[in-house]
């Protein structure tokens, strides 16, 4: 299940995909039932990841391996732009324009995801949010597209029912946050679709339900000519 350095390119008939910062494999699961051979990178070993791993700097990666790969999700590290983060005071590095510059490099389709909080450094970026895909939670996440590549910016309902304080447990007839030390890990798993998780994963995840809307769009919109998908 993990794949450790040095890479080793997939092969068969399904389009290479990059999957940068990976973390636990929210984003890849997505991509992956949509019909992509995911690989992942990220700074720190992932056991849980369920696809070819990596191990390594992921900026580091996309400019010597990037191009090699058909569509690129890069999600870097959130905190620096989280609100809970800041109110605690921790500091992180700000990796959204290295991380953009990298991908722009490549010459391939693209995505670049982060939280509400990175808003003014994202280009023109895709508001996605559970509710637009059914899910029992209001998690919004933002995705910068380039490379050729576009998404069109779905509708958004209404955040209705109503939802549990942070950190607290989920009552009935409730959302829950699933952020910070939340309670309910099996609750989450099963509303966000990753049963694979543990809580640390979870708080930070891209929902599956996102990126199988992101990939597919990519599938329809690049291939055959970018994606080198068979008509």
């Amino acid at each position: 299940m993990t794949q450790p350095a040095p890479f080793r390119r997939g092969r068969g008939p399904r389009p290479r995909l990059l999957d940068l910062f990976c973390c636990q494999g929210g984003a890849a699961k997505g991509y992956a039932d949509a019909g992509f051979d995911v690989t992942g990178v990220d700074i720190a070993p992932q056991p849980r990841y369920p696809y070819r791993f990596v191990q390594g700097d992921a900026i580091a990666f996309v400019l010597a391996h990037g191009a090699e790969f058909e569509f690129i999700h890069g999600s870097p590290p959130c905190q620096h732009d989280s609100d809970c983060q800041r109110i605690q005071g921790n500091a992180h590095p700000d990796l959204i324009a290295p991380t953009r510059a990298g991908l722009e490099r490549t010459g391939r389709p693209w995505v670049l995801e982060n939280v509400r909080g990175a808003l003014p450094k994202l280009h023109a970026p895709v508001m996605l949010c559970g509710q637009m895909f059914r899910l029992a939670n209001y998690r919004h996440r933002y995705f910068e597209t380039g490379g050729g590549f576009t998404l069109d910016q779905p509708e958004h309902p209404g955040h209705l029912v109503p939802q549990a304080k942070m950190g607290r447990p989920v009552p009935p007839g409730h959302y829950g946050q699933f952020v910070g030390n939340f309670s309910g890990v099996d609750l989450a798993r099963r509303v966000l679709g990753v049963p694979w998780m543990n809580r640390d994963g979870i708080r930070e995840c891209i929902p599956p339900a996102f990126t199988h809307f992101i990939g597919r769009a990519a599938l329809d919109q690049l291939a055959p000519a970018c994606l080198g998908v068979a008509a």
